[in-house]
């Protein structure tokens, strides 16, 4: 029997992004088959964040919260290398980060460090400044190479290591997440009436900010739109709100095809199934992603798929997807056009 320490920081906040359903559906996994080994699963927040924690009630799992202030917390870590967050557990063999964070362990306690990938080395500029100087302080190189293993979700992050950090390949080891392909929770008509949704659409799914393209999404569609003007094909793009986001709302609202566009923000985990079946396509034109969990948990409901060649994204996917380039919106447009008027292409890519 082993004691092991899990970093659940990423579960903290009410809106979980592809990190934090990383985080969950992993546990979760891990939990419903080991009942021997025994998990402490650590946060720290000086406010009350415990009804976004997941609860998990078997024997063998236990909570450690702190309440110290974040940024006291951190700045300590950094400057101090304290408190030590496996003693504040108690005893340690392994702990395991879901991802990048302040973390400071004991040299008896074996890290295990999950990067889901290195788009903040590659594409500085598509993050905030707060954002970078963020990962200047925490150093995830330093990370990479303290950490005893390290685990990635696709051989592109794997190889982005080991040729940007130059970390040893056999301490990396390739875990594909999965998906939660549970049965619909919510009926169409539901779905529909809530979100006021069109009959006929593509969607996107996904942090609202410029890393994902959606400004390139939004002028492939207005391309779209112009060369078939009978279409009554419409653009839903649902996701939480992201950094730099102001320049993709102003381009939906000016845009002369504005009428067909609708942002509908955030939906409930348990609505995405739903409105991934009932979209016509799935579009994803991401410049960089580690693994990139809108795109499976779309072709798993079926839907056809148009998403970006670069990164991860043709591995995952192993030419079950419709694969453009997404610096070129009329190649995107043409992507679905094709999708939308050859009936055995969407067929070949459901």
């Amino acid at each position: 029997m082993k004691n092991i320490g899990i970093d659940i920081r990423p579960l903290m906040s009410s809106a979980r992004t592809g990190v934090g359903e990383y985080t969950y559906e992993l546990l979760n996994a891990i939990f419903n088959l080991d009942k021997e080994n025994q998990y402490f699963l650590f946060y720290n927040s000086y406010k009350d964040v415990s009804q976004n924690i997941p609860k998990w009630k078997q024997p063998n799992i236990h909570y450690i919260h702190t309440k110290w202030p974040n940024k006291l917390l951190n700045a300590s870590i950094k400057i101090f290398g304290l408190p030590k967050i496996d003693k504040l557990i108690g005893h340690c063999d392994y702990f395991f980060s879901t991802n990048f964070n302040f973390t400071a362990l004991s040299k008896n306690t074996k890290h295990i460090l999950t990067i889901h990938d290195l788009s903040f080395e590659f594409f500085p500029n598509l993050f905030s400044f707060k954002r970078r100087l963020w990962h200047k302080i925490i150093n995830p190189k330093k990370q990479c190479q303290k950490a005893e293993i390290i685990l990635t979700p696709s051989q592109n992050t794997k190889r982005d290591l080991v040729e940007h950090y130059k970390i040893e390949p056999d301490k990396i080891k390739v875990i594909y997440p999965g998906v939660n392909c549970s049965t619909q929770i919510q009926t169409e008509t539901d779905i529909q009436k809530k979100y006021n949704l069109p009959n006929h659409f593509i969607l996107f799914l996904g942090t609202i900010e410029p890393r994902k393209n959606i400004v390139g999404l939004i002028e492939a569609f207005e391309i779209f739109c112009k060369e078939n003007s009978f279409s009554n094909l419409n653009l839903v793009i649902a996701g939480h709100k992201g950094w730099n986001d102001k320049k993709i709302y102003q381009k939906a609202k000016s845009s002369p095809y504005k009428d067909k566009i609708k942002l509908i923000g955030p939906v409930e985990a348990k609505e995405k199934n739903t409105l991934y079946s009932i979209s016509e396509v799935f579009v994803y034109p991401s410049f960089y992603e580690g693994f990139g969990f809108p795109v499976v948990e779309a072709m798993a409901c079926g839907t056809p798929v148009i998403t970006s060649n670069r990164s991860s994204l043709p591995e995952i996917t192993e030419n079950s997807a419709f694969l453009i380039n997404p610096n070129r919106p009329s190649e995107i447009s043409m992507a679905i056009t094709k999708l939308i008027q050859d009936k055995k292409l969407q067929e070949h890519f459901k």
